[in-house]
């Protein structure tokens, strides 16, 4: 699309959270701690990562504690590669999921999210945090989330934390939210091929003034193992059009749903960094976006 010196994530505008002010393409840190088939990332490399994301205009982070592996930690990443933090540099971190030092998952209670809170700014190195979504369990079947979220805005009127988002989240569980502590972002799983219900929540946000952050835009189906290996014939012929990949579609059309949708993609090479971020000023007329929207 554009030659790598002249790709920068200022030209996929930007969207304010509360008073920070984000460039609509970020970076999702998921896959610095370690490659697909399971070995760790070369620290080094995922640390030049970082820093050439910067340069090239990202000031949106996404990450969170329970992203580590054995022997890497996307925050402690984040801090040896960014630290002394930009003054415009945000950072948006989760709290609800939790591992222990074996991998193994388990979910807080309202009373532990303090914990996770000041888990993250001990990695992070940072007296406060920018952003912080709380992120529900299973999405279909959780019931009020009103105690864990009101935990939240408590910590934030303490000052640990300096806006708050939702994460996995049904409309009612936002509408709960909102009653409680304003928010500034909803981050669900979104794209190519999402159920009506969720492009309706998609638009219902940027009707509220909030940012939807998808994740798994460019992945699809294929979640955490990845891109999906078989994209359709419609995302394939558009992405020749264009000449572009179709990952690099998929992003641009997510992007396109609206001015408050901001991309996290997350990657551990170079190249596809690049390509993400060029992503965000791909255009596409209507008529592609409705017939992606179809397919």
């Amino acid at each position: 699309m554009t030659s790598s010196d002249r790709i920068n994530a200022a030209d996929s505008g930007t969207w304010r959270l509360g008073d920070l002010t984000v460039r609509r393409v970020g970076f999702g840190s998921m896959r610095l701690t370690h490659l697909a088939d399971g070995s760790p990332s070369d620290r080094d490399r995922v640390t030049g990562l970082l820093r050439r994301a910067v340069e090239l205009g990202v000031n949106h982070i996404d990450t969170a504690a329970f992203y580590f592996s054995p022997t890497r930690s996307a925050n402690e990443l984040i801090n040896r590669a960014l630290a002394p933090y930009a003054d415009d540099l945000v950072i948006t971190t989760k709290v609800g999921p939790g591992r222990d030092p074996s991998g193994e998952w388990w979910w807080a209670t309202p009373e532990q999210l303090r914990g996770q809170v000041e888990e993250n700014l001990r990695q992070l190195g940072r007296d406060h945090l920018d952003v912080v979504n709380l992120r529900v369990p299973r999405q279909a079947e959780t019931g009020s989330i009103a105690e864990h979220f009101g935990a939240l805005a408590e910590l934030r009127t303490a000052g640990l934390i300096r806006h708050l988002g939702v994460s996995n989240v049904r409309p009612d569980h936002l509408a709960e939210a909102r009653a409680i502590a304003p928010v500034v972002c909803v981050q669900n799983a979104y794209g190519i091929g999402s159920p009506d219900g969720e492009h309706a929540f998609l638009d219902a946000c940027g009707e509220q003034g909030i940012a939807f952050v998808p994740f798994f835009a460019i992945a699809g189906a294929g979640k955490e193992a990845g891109a999906v290996s078989e994209d359709g014939a419609a995302v394939r012929a558009l992405a020749r059009v264009h000449g572009v990949s179709p990952a690099q579609l998929r992003l641009a059309w997510t992007m396109s749903r609206g001015a408050h949708v901001l991309a996290i993609p997350g990657t551990g090479n170079p190249d596809h960094l690049a390509e993400n971020i060029a992503a965000g000023t791909l255009r596409l007329s209507p008529e592609e976006i409705a017939l992606l929207e179809a397919a």
